[in-house]
């Protein structure tokens, strides 16, 4: 055993025996480290949740403009947190008289290129995370395929420089493999399992951004955004399967990872895949660029991408009405195409749904669109939610910046600005937004 490892079972020795009686101290204990000693010490020292949900906001009051459709929408009531799984049900809406028919369809499907029935990815080395480390460890999970020989703790020295951070973004991964491998990489939204079916089977890794539940005796702790790498399908078990770095291949976390990786359902798929906008990132040599940009064919264009989002998700938003992430992903959709009070709708639409207490650890949306709209309130509502007793997200701060800054509060925004620059070095908008502050906005 190393001397490290030494040293880490002693001062989780000293934890456990000494401290149990003493909460305060316990909580200073760095997460990283209390997540790995029993849940009954974990309960004790764990930050507590103040939150079940996101704060709530008032229903847009004629949901029918944003899905650019003649029916009125007949939501659930408020204030309550929705389920995260079973979202399947629809509701059929009564006509309006108010509103012309201006729906529009989604375009037709391409023809699809005929792929084999299954295929799956061979020469992947599963690791296992650390604390928060799903992104920086699937990433080398990812680039082992390629050769590339690396592991969570250098690729995590570079996407996440505080081992506290408990998020990694889909850009900062796909910056890691352009400007620190000899690889490319791109992230796109508005996925579809054809897509991803038919990169696998072309050589492709890919990696998916999903929420999850965690199973069995883990479903305490509620849902979490993570990233999955897709290593094979199978059409006709109607299902994928992928290497997981904190469940493996069972119920108990970090314990078990069969070659064949984690059973992951056609069902599940489409269940958990929409929570992140269906965003995937997939990783190739430069020289077979032109294949992959085939394959993914006209999404990889922004504006077309995002106006074949916005119909897909307009179509399933007054499909399920009841479902918050539809909502989540409509405002991210509208902030990408620069509608920001559109997207400040549909995001106050999530929120008076209810939203999981941890879904502005991973997207950012309602921020941007809420400082883009003048409601500053909101944003700094939000990212002090966020990051009461986790002060660990960067973005949090960095918008709360912006805001205070926007509200007159210079010393408080450049506070904040600069609790964004020092947790992340790297995260460079906060630096900027820091330094024109200081130098009086020139």
């Amino acid at each position: 055993m190393s001397r490290r490892n030494i040293t880490l079972l002693v001062f989780l020795g000293l934890i456990t025996v000494g401290l149990l009686a003493t909460p305060t101290i316990l909580r200073a204990v760095p997460p990283r480290y209390l997540a790995r000693l029993p849940k009954p010490i974990q309960d004790i020292g764990a930050p507590p949740q103040t939150v079940a949900i996101l704060p709530t906001a008032a229903a847009t009051a004629n949901v029918a403009l944003l899905l650019n459709t003649a029916t009125a929408v007949s939501l659930p009531p408020t204030n309550t947190p929705m389920p995260i799984t079973n979202q399947s049900a629809t509701a059929t809406p009564p006509a309006s008289p108010t509103l012309p028919p201006t729906f529009t369809p989604p375009p037709p499907t391409p023809t699809q290129v005929p792929i084999p029935a299954a295929a799956r990815l061979q020469g992947i080395t599963h690791q296992f995370q650390e604390w928060n480390n799903c992104g920086p460890a699937t990433l080398a999970m990812t680039l082992s395929y390629f050769g590339v020989r690396t592991n969570q703790k250098e690729t995590a020295a570079i996407l996440k420089p505080s081992p506290e951070d408990r998020n990694v973004s889909p850009a900062e991964m796909v910056a890691y493999v352009n400007n620190h491998t000899d690889l490319q990489a791109l992230s796109r939204a508005n996925g579809d399992q054809y897509t991803i079916r038919r990169l696998i089977a072309n050589g492709f890794p890919v990696i998916l951004e999903i929420g999850i539940d965690p199973p069995g005796e883990f479903r305490w702790m509620g849902w979490y955004g993570h990233y999955m790498l897709v290593v094979a399908y199978d059409d006709a078990r109607q299902q994928f399967w992928t290497y997981d770095s904190w469940l493996g291949t069972s119920d108990e976390p970090l314990q078990n990872a069969d070659a064949d990786g984690r059973d992951l359902s056609y069902v599940d798929l489409a269940t958990y895949w929409p929570h992140f906008n269906r965003n995937y990132i997939v990783l190739y040599e430069p020289a077979r660029a032109a294949e992959v940009a085939d394959i993914i064919g006209q999404n990889m264009d922004d504006a077309t991408m995002w106006q074949n989002a916005l119909q897909t998700v307009r179509a399933e938003t007054a499909a399920a009405p009841e479902n918050a992430f539809n909502w989540f992903n409509l405002g991210t959709i509208y902030n990408a195409l620069g509608q920001y009070d559109e997207a400040a709708a549909a995001y106050d639409q999530a929120r008076a749904i209810g939203l999981p207490w941890r879904m502005l650890w991973y997207q950012f949306g309602p921020y941007e669109a809420y400082f883009r709209s003048g409601r500053y309130e909101d944003v700094i509502l939000l990212a002090d939610v966020t990051l009461e007793n986790r002060p660990y997200f960067e973005e949090s701060f960095y918008y709360k910046g912006l805001a205070e800054e926007a509200l007159g509060n210079l010393d408080t925004a450049q506070q904040d600005l600069l609790q964004a620059a020092n947790f992340n070095p790297n995260f460079a908008p906060a630096a900027s937004a820091l330094s024109e502050i200081q130098n009086g906005g020139s």
